[in-house]
């Protein structure tokens, strides 16, 4: 028989702005289940960019994904919220009281509101097409994300993409590894600033820039990496000597399950009414990066706001015909229990 967990909102998403509405749920005397298919908190802070700073929290000029979850988590804590990690969910129901959610666990939700803050799904990497891809993987000589920057010291890596992530790591290794920087064209679509640095660390020698270059094929036995090879379009080909690479080609995003909730879809990500966050299925509210409404910024900040404005939106359903009066935590501090 399965577990049976009551609980007044079901919060779909480990990541910051699933933890911080638990804060706000707390606040406002709500108890909450957390769902999440990572085997820990944080959501692509923890399992991304651990290490990676973040710059756009107020009051923090400079923290990393792994300190937000971490201070995130100590936040939450008073209000006793019941995790339940590594696990999908796979089907909610509406019934007549509330939502019954079933998760790939085999586990039972049964609460009042649900709240979905599942970034844009599941995701995974998108993988470069490339000869015994999964020997390398293996071992870790390819990797995705970088969760350890220690583990590089001393090492040749070679990074490919454009964005944001293969340009700060670009920047961040530099120091203490080998770095060559491989892109299909000379401008990358990172912030300004960080390419305008990737530049002057290029002009000085620190980073060996591979441009235009594509990756081609790996060398290497027993998937230990020896050689990335690279090529142009117009098939020219590059040896380059390496001991890991670093592909960062962006996410592929899926919604999975809650595809088939009858939620409003659009572009793969949840409609809410921006006052409220409330999706078209009344008492199930999305907040981050998997809502979308007019003049959405995929800020976490933002996400933030979302979740208190969809914790008050909840209130009522939680305590029918109890009235909510707004107080400010520097008056009311933080209730316990």
């Amino acid at each position: 028989m399965s577990d049976v967990i009551e609980t007044d909102v079901c919060i779909v998403g480990a990541g910051p702005c699933g933890l911080f509405a638990v804060f706000e749920c707390g606040m406002l005397k709500m108890r909450c289940a957390v769902v999440d298919t990572l085997e820990e908190i944080g959501g692509q802070c923890a399992a991304l960019y651990p290490e990676k700073p973040i710059f756009d929290i107020p009051a923090h000029p400079r923290i990393e994904g792994a300190k937000l979850i971490e201070q995130l988590a100590e936040q939450a804590l008073p209000f006793e919220p019941r995790y339940l990690l590594g696990q999908r969910v796979d089907a909610l129901r509406e019934d007549g009281e509330g939502f019954t959610l079933r998760t790939s666990a085999d586990r039972t939700i049964r609460c009042k509101a649900v709240i979905l803050a599942a970034g844009a799904g599941a995701f995974g990497p998108n993988r470069p097409p490339l000869d015994h891809l999964p020997d390398y993987e293996a071992t870790g000589a390819v990797r995705y994300m970088v969760t350890k920057r220690e583990e590089f010291r001393g090492k040749r890596v070679v990074i490919a993409g454009g964005g944001d992530s293969a340009v700060d790591w670009a920047l961040s290794l530099k120091d203490i590894a080998r770095v060559t920087m491989v892109h299909r064209r000379d401008k990358f679509r990172a912030a300004p600033e960080s390419a305008r640095q990737l530049a002057e660390a290029a002009a000085r020698g620190e980073v060996e820039m591979a441009i235009p270059y594509q990756l081609h094929g790996l060398e290497g036995t027993a998937g230990q990496l020896s050689a990335v090879v690279l090529a142009t379009l117009k098939g020219e080909e590059k040896r380059v000597e390496a001991d890991h690479l670093l592909a960062f080609f962006g996410l592929s995003m899926e919604l999975g399950p809650i595809a088939e909730w009858g939620l409003g879809i659009e572009h793969k990500h949840v409609r809410v009414d921006p006052a409220t966050c409330m999706t078209n299925v009344p008492g199930v509210h999305a907040i981050g990066d998997i809502a979308t409404y007019p003049g959405k910024l995929k800020l976490i900040l933002q996400g933030f706001s979302e979740a208190a404005m969809a914790a008050h939106a909840i209130h009522p359903r939680v305590f029918p015909g109890e009235a909510l009066h707004f107080e400010y935590s520097t008056s009311k501090g933080v209730p316990h229990g």
